[in-house]
């Protein structure tokens, strides 16, 4: 087994990998989504993803045992029913579905989403309450294009954001969700033919970047205050809805 050894994928794969564990470990929300991209630039975004799910994997390990009982269990109770259902789409139909058209989309209602809070203020508002229409459909667009294209990022924030939850409780609730749903895709993941050991070996390179930035991450989470911490995640979630949208429309053009 040997891994990728191309400088200049390490110069990319390495912050890339460092992004993800600060959102891994609860802070940034959105920056898990920077991995693929910024890997993208050097290698081709199919092996980037199949690289990068085992390293999420050892993060969503480390980041389980940080918050071990931070949790809101009565929205995992309504997201991740939901999530299962939409990973089975993405997988029924991912010989049919276009990135480009996920991205696009998933870029457009991020950037709504955040245009709303502004122009509302929500931060203003009272905390919202759950929506069980409301979360099963979040859930099942989190599923569906955490599959796709490991865009699951605003779909579950569309839904748990407006719940104002407390910062270590959002990380919290946050990292049993996706822990769940990168289990689950491991096994589709493998039958689509996402991992080589050529994948797998460069993933277990990266892994103490990964283990240093997710612990990080976690660290972040409990020394910044929540009015600072909500205006970081609605930042970030308006920039990589941003760069979604940019990408998702050059695809499609």
């Amino acid at each position: 087994m040997t891994p990728i050894t191309d400088p200049w994928f390490y110069a990319a794969a390495i912050p890339a990998v460092f992004f993800v564990g600060l959102s891994k470990g609860g802070f940034g929300g959105t920056f898990a989504m920077l991995g693929v991209p910024i890997m993208a630039l050097v290698i081709s975004p199919l092996q980037a993803a199949g690289i990068m799910l085992p390293i999420l994997i050892v993060m969503d390990v480390v980041a389980l045992l940080a918050y071990r009982g931070q949790a809101d269990w009565k929205c995992l109770s309504l997201l991740l029913p939901a999530a299962v259902l939409g990973i089975s789409i993405g997988w029924a139909t991912a010989a049919y579905v276009r990135d480009a058209v996920v991205l696009f989309l998933i870029g457009l209602m991020s950037l709504a989403f955040v245009a709303d809070y502004v122009f509302k203020q929500r931060k203003a508002v009272h905390a919202s309450s759950h929506n069980v229409p409301k979360g099963l459909f979040w859930g099942t667009v989190a599923g569906f294009t955490s599959f796709i294209s490991h865009t699951g990022g605003p779909p579950y924030q569309m839904y748990t954001l407006p719940l104002r939850m407390a910062p270590v409780l959002f990380a919290g609730t946050a990292v049993i969700f996706f822990a769940t749903v990168n289990a689950i895709k491991l096994v589709p993941y493998f039958y689509l033919g996402q991992f080589d050991t050529t994948n797998l070996s460069t993933s277990v390179t990266l892994f103490p970047v990964a283990l240093v930035a997710t612990l990080i991450g976690v660290r972040l989470v409990r020394i910044v205050n929540v009015k600072t911490f909500y205006a970081i995640i609605y930042v970030f979630m308006g920039l990589i809805g941003a760069k979604l949208t940019y990408d998702g429309a050059v695809g499609l053009l």
